[in-house]
Formats: structure tokens, C-alpha cells, sequence
């Protein structure tokens, strides 16, 4: 199994430095998350400057809002970044279920999934080299990057099968385990062959109780709600129990999200690492 890193957002400018150590590392893959009305860096650029700061590392969208964005533009983009990144970006996709992000947006928050599905159908045809439209031709790069869904909702992990190479899974691993079934069943329904790519996220942060409790403070400002932070790792044994087990449900790869802005975490995390 396969272990990356998720990004943190508080302290923007240490971004390439994360990087760095990451790719120095054993790290498979820097993933990095999206909001709109929230402080955080838009993931798509941030994501394409990391990628000139580092040789072999994945960089991923954990997850882009998708339906926030206008579509062909952001075909144009995640096939640009696929292209200049030597086909090293993931191009993880969600709904959103902010009601502020959808707002500021102008988007209908109770179509989003409708939406998203508009969407993939056009970007899967653009990525393809095909017209935009009868008034319009085809969009470049005609690269297609991968694609993983994260979501909750069978009908959201659905489009794993429908449209997407694997699944990104977040919650309690007993939760991931129902998930990950469920994104196997769809791309068995949809007919694929093989297997979908199926990637776990566990919040961690290990280090001095002041690292884990800067760590917990961003994670609830993040998602207002302190009950999120009580599933962060904060312990070697804790990590390596939940990453065996999360081999064990058959994770390709564990994403671990890191929300204390210490590049030091990198190291920390390295040395755990088989």
C-alpha cells in the first residue's frame, strides 16, 4: 500500500517546502483540498506550482468542488496540469455541501450532483479531443487525467463507475469499509474491467501535544464542528494499527492529511514509514 500526504492549508507559503521533503521522501502523493468561501489556497494553481517544485510525486485535488467551476475551463486546466506535470496530477472530484460555497459560486446547490454529471460527460469528451459543441471546437490538451470521486452517498460513489479510474474515502475505517464496497459494486455494475483504485484518508498529526492540539484547532475551524477532530491520529501506534488495518480492507493507498502547518510533520511521518 501506497502512503501520501494530504496538504495543509494554514500556512500557504510553506507549501513548496512540504513539497519538497515529500518528494525527497517516501511519499507516494501530496493531496490538497478545495473550498471557495474559505481561506484556503485554490488547489489547481497551488497544485501546478508544487509541480515545478518537485520530480516524481503525485499531486492531487482531495477533492476539487467541481460543480463551483465552469466546466470547460476546468477541462482546459486539469488536462494542462496532467500535460505540463508529466501526467503526475489526480484529479479528485465532490459535490460540495456548503451552502456558501455554492452561493458564492452561483451554483444550485440542490442540483450539484446533476451538475457534476453534466460535467464529466463534457470533460470526458473534451479530454478526448472531440468539439465543445456544433459552435465550437475541440478544447486542449487532449490529455485525460486520472480520475478518483470521493463522496458519502451511493449515488455520489457511483460515478466511480460510471466515469472515474478509483474512489477516495474518508470517515471511520468501518465506514470506509462499506464505501469501498460500494465503489467496487459500481464499477462492477458499470461493467469495467478490473479494479477501481480505492485510496483511504486518515487525519493525522504526530508530534508534542502542542503539534496535535495546533493540529485539531485548524481542523475545527476548517469544518466547525469539534467532533471531526477526535478521529486524528496522534500516536506511532495508533498510525501503524489504522494503516494495517486499512491495507487489510484493500486501500491501494492511504492518504495521510496533515493539518498541522509544521514541515516537520513530513519527517515525523517519514521515519514511521516502513
Amino acid at each position: 500500500m501506497k502512503i501520501g500526504l494530504g496538504l495543509p492549508i494554514a500556512e500557504p507559503t510553506a507549501l513548496p517546502t512540504w513539497a519538497r521533503l515529500a518528494d525527497d521522501g517516501p511519499f507516494s502523493t501530496l493531496g490538497l483540498l478545495d473550498r471557495l468561501v474559505y481561506d484556503n489556497p485554490e488547489p489547481l494553481v497551488t497544485l501546478a506550482t508544487l509541480a515545478g517544485a518537485t520530480r516524481r510525486i503525485r499531486l492531487q485535488t482531495e477533492v476539487l468542488l467541481a460543480p463551483l467551476r465552469q466546466t470547460p475551463l476546468l477541462a482546459k486546466q486539469a488536462a494542462t496540469l496532467a500535460q505540463l506535470s508529466g501526467n503526475r496530477f489526480t484529479l479528485g472530484i465532490g459535490v460540495g455541501g456548503r451552502e456558501d460555497d455554492h452561493a458564492a459560486a452561483g451554483t444550485d446547490l440542490k442540483r450539484r450532483g446533476r451538475i457534476l454529471d453534466e460535467q464529466m460527460d463534457l470533460m470526458h469528451r473534451l479530454w478526448s479531443g472531440e468539439p465543445h459543441s456544433d459552435s465550437a471546437g475541440p478544447i486542449g490538451p487532449a490529455v485525460r487525467p486520472e480520475v478518483l470521486f470521493g463522496g458519502f452517498r451511493p449515488a455520489a460513489i457511483d460515478r466511480v463507475g460510471r466515469w472515474g479510474d478509483g474512489f477516495l474515502a474518508a470517515g471511520p475505517l468501518e465506514y470506509m469499509a462499506t464505501t469501498f464496497a460500494l465503489a467496487r459494486n459500481a464499477w462492477q455494475q458499470h461493467g469495467r474491467p478490473g479494479e477501481p483504485r480505492l485510496i483511504g484518508q486518515l487525519n493525522t498529526a504526530i508530534g508534542p501535544d502542542a503539534v496535535a492540539d495546533e493540529a485539531r484547532a485548524e481542523m475545527i475551524r476548517y469544518y466547525g464542528d469539534a467532533n471531526f477532530a477526535n478521529a486524528m491520529v496522534t500516536t506511532p501506534a495508533v498510525l501503524r494499527n489504522q494503516l494495517a488495518r486499512l491495507e487489510s480492507l484493500g486501500a491501494d493507498e492511504a492518504i495521510l492529511y496533515c493539518w498541522s502547518p509544521d514541515p516537520d510533520q513530513v519527517n515525523h511521518l517519514a521515519d514511521l514509514l516502513p
